[in-house]
Order: structure tokens, then C-alpha cells, then sequence
């Protein structure tokens, strides 16, 4: 007596295809990246206070 699903089967429906490989950052993007984070922060601190201070006085 055979055991359901032991035979292999190809398999049907979509390809999966290989994924191109990371590219490593290199230092430029790094830096534009740790900009772009410091720039959210301080508007993200400076409307804060802004808000605080508008509805204090």
C-alpha cells in the first residue's frame, strides 16, 4: 500500500524567481540617512513645543 503524496510532482503555477542581490550602502547614503533621521527629530521637538506653548499661553 502506496503512501499518499511520497510520489514528487513538478511543480505548477507561478515561478519564483530569484531575488538580484543587495547592494551594500555605501557611506554617502548612510549619512543622507542619519540627515534625513536628526531633520524628523528636531521638527518633530519644535512642533511639540510650539504646541505646548500655544496651548500654555
Amino acid at each position: 500500500m502506496a503512501i499518499i503524496g511520497t510520489r514528487h510532482r513538478p511543480h505548477r503555477g507561478a515561478t519564483r524567481r530569484r531575488q538580484p542581490p543587495r547592494r551594500r550602502q555605501g557611506g554617502f547614503d548612510r549619512w543622507l540617512d542619519r540627515a534625513v533621521d536628526i531633520a524628523v527629530i528636531t521638527a518633530l521637538a519644535v512642533g511639540g513645543v510650539a504646541l505646548i506653548l500655544h496651548l500654555l499661553l
